[in-house]
């Protein structure tokens, strides 16, 4: 059901029955007013165990949608208000879906929820009862983005959160568009989401806060890294080790047009597993067949020990770094690719973040005008 569909009546219909049968049949909920006659946002619900003269009442606020930013400004100010009254009365978001950040923003503050993909979390005291269930940890595609809203799908949006990511605040919105060549209407659509989100803080129109792993952590949960790129698989018959030694050899501009990620970069720097394929970016002026030759690799249809990445966007060339002789991508590029990989990439990925917070200085720029876009034929 879409969101222009869903009435807040019906809203409350599926989160009761939802709520009902992770309780099971001894309990009772009762909305007040009656749910046929409720139209507005919020709705009292007695919780109330057969046999049993206590009960709970929890304060329902029914939303189509909830970001980090509305919890904070809209939801934290509301749970005041009802603990200055009612002690006992409980605060529960009922929604669509709930992203990762939401929902532990939502438990910190003691706030219950409950969405329709099965994320639930409910603590009260009087009487006892803790329920927590895990849902959908992406958006369904029947929960639809606000015309409105940019999101963070889609190659050009990768430009401006590596950039984020890549480099240290404070700047503008205008910095940010000149650095990353996107236009400043979408940077700053893009700037408001994320804002939303509170993977940034603005005072005025200028960022001064970056949340640099959530970020990336939002970014990949967007992506599909073999479903979303186009690839050829390769098989090297001499070794990956002979592979890098032709990558050495390449002239200067197949050189510049290859790029090491996934887990061979990730190992660089957080060696949780060894092995798997070795993942290379392919720039868009180098034929894959050509350098398939040239790095002395056979294309297979199955267990492939190399794969040659079509790269959607030439970002992922910004800021490589040269290790043993060999291109490899930043590291908020290896992240978000490993994220957003099969197998045990994610864990690689989240080994590499830690990595990347213990290292800032290593990697990450104090200002815009440290950074330059690569020139790209």
């Amino acid at each position: 059901m879409d969101n222009d569909e869903l009435t807040p009546a019906s809203l409350l219909d599926q989160g009761l029955t939802a709520l009902f049968h992770l309780l099971g049949p001894e309990w009772t909920l009762t909305p007040r007013p009656d749910r046929e006659s409720h139209s507005g946002a919020d709705v009292i619900v007695q919780m109330q165990a057969q046999g049993d003269s206590s009960y709970a009442q929890l304060l329902v606020d029914l939303k189509t949608s909830v970001t980090p930013r509305l919890v904070e400004e809209v939801l934290l100010p509301k749970l005041r208000l009802i603990r200055q009254v009612n002690q006992y009365t409980n605060l529960m978001i009922m929604t669509l879906w709930l992203s990762r950040k939401t929902q532990d923003l939502l438990r910190e503050h003691g706030i219950s929820y409950l969405d329709l993909t099965g994320n639930v979390s409910l603590r009260v005291s009087r009487p006892a009862i803790v329920i927590y269930t895990e849902g959908a940890t992406r958006a369904p595609r029947t929960v639809a983005h606000e015309p409105s809203k940019t999101t963070l799908a889609g190659p050009k949006a990768v430009r401006l959160i590596r950039l984020l990511a890549d480099v240290r605040p404070p700047y503008q919105a205008k910095e940010l568009a000149d650095a990353s060549g996107l236009s400043l209407p979408y940077v700053s659509r893009l700037l408001d989401t994320l804002e939303d989100q509170l993977l940034i803080r603005r005072d005025k129109r200028t960022i001064f806060d970056v949340d640099w792993q959530n970020l990336l952590r939002a970014r990949a949960a967007q992506d599909d890294l073999l479903r979303h790129h186009s690839y050829a698989g390769m098989l090297a018959p001499n070794g990956v080790a002979a592979v890098m030694n032709g990558i050495r050899g390449l002239p200067a501009a197949g050189f510049d047009g290859v790029a090491i990620t996934g887990s061979w970069a990730a190992h660089h720097f957080a060696p949780v597993s060894a092995g798997g394929q070795l993942m290379l970016y392919v720039a868009r002026w180098l034929t894959v067949d050509d350098l398939a030759d040239d790095l002395g690799l056979l294309p297979v249809q199955e267990n492939a020990d190399v794969l040659l990445l079509q790269a959607r966007d030439q970002v992922v060339f910004e800021r490589t770094v040269h290790i043993g002789g060999v291109q490899h991508v930043a590291l908020s590029q290896v992240v978000l690719d490993c994220l957003a990989g099969p197998g045990r990439m994610p864990a690689e990925g989240e080994a590499v973040l830690e990595y990347m917070a213990n290292h800032h200085d290593e990697w990450r720029a104090f200002g815009i005008q440290d950074v330059r876009r690569k020139s790209q034929p």
